[in-house]
């Protein structure tokens, strides 16, 4: 059976590290291996490789064969480029000399590429750091604009809380000197009823007094009806002293007869 160039996971979940290492292709993924010759890292950007270049394309050589993982690696670090440019010199197409010389070439330009790659990784990073503390800055003059309008508010309600206590402790005073000023007025306004109630009350004398007159003006009026009434009683008193009378001269008659008999 052929070996294999393949990956050996190490590192935790999530987070994988590989060994690139050479093994027997019965061997299983993470069992035991024959060679190791180097490490990809693939949590960075770029993914950071370490290659043994020589051992790598000794292997190739032999008729090792890598995974695909494997060959993306070795195509990435030139291995198989150099496998190729030797096959070349082998079959004479070009000399040791020229196979050196393109390689070199090569190596240079994709060193300009991963740098560029590189560049262009680290500018993201710090442009995507500026827009986020752009962002940030806006989020706190946001914070920083409503804090002050909530102080404001705060303040302005204070304020009004203090305008409000001042016009209740002037509305307090306000009464309190009307409730003085009420209580100086009845008391004004008490002596100057004392003062005038006097003739007042003098008034109501003569007024009695002249109540007075009609009670002598009644007097002759009740002593009339009893002086008419007099006659009244004496009407029948009269009338019953007549029957008297008429009674003695009868009886003076009757004595007058029986004297007469006598005689």
């Amino acid at each position: 059976m052929p070996v294999k160039i393949r990956l050996k996971r190490e590192g935790r979940k999530k987070k994988p590290f590989y060994h690139i290492v050479i093994a027997d292709s019965r061997a299983p993924r993470d069992g035991r291996f024959i060679e190791k010759i180097g490490y990809y890292n693939p949590n960075t950007n770029p993914a950071t490789i370490e290659l043994d270049f020589d051992k790598a394309l000794d292997w190739l050589l032999k008729g090792a064969q890598p995974t695909d993982t494997a060959r993306a690696i070795l195509s990435y670090r030139g291995v198989l480029y150099k496998k190729h440019l030797l096959t070349g010199v082998k079959k004479g197409a070009f000399s040791e000399v020229e196979a050196e010389r393109r390689f070199e070439t090569w190596m240079k330009e994709k060193e300009a590429r991963i740098e560029a790659k590189r560049q262009r990784v680290q500018q993201g990073i710090e442009d995507e750091h500026k827009k986020r503390l752009a962002e940030e800055a806006k989020i706190s003059e946001a914070r920083a604009q409503e804090i002050a309008k909530k102080r404001a508010a705060e303040a302005g309600v204070e304020a009004g809380a203090e305008e409000a206590a001042a016009e209740g402790e002037e509305a307090a005073e306000a009464p309190a000197a009307e409730a003085a000023e009420t209580a100086e007025k009845p008391a004004a306004e008490a002596e100057a009823p004392a003062a005038e109630e006097k003739p007042a009350e003098e008034a109501p004398a003569t007024e009695e007094k002249a109540e007075e007159t009609p009670v002598a003006e009644e007097k002759p009026a009740e002593e009339a009806p009893a002086a008419e009434e007099k006659p009244a009683e004496e009407a029948p008193k009269a009338e019953a002293e007549k029957p008297a009378e008429a009674h003695a001269e009868e009886e003076k008659k009757k004595e007058g007869g029986e004297e007469k008999a006598a005689e």
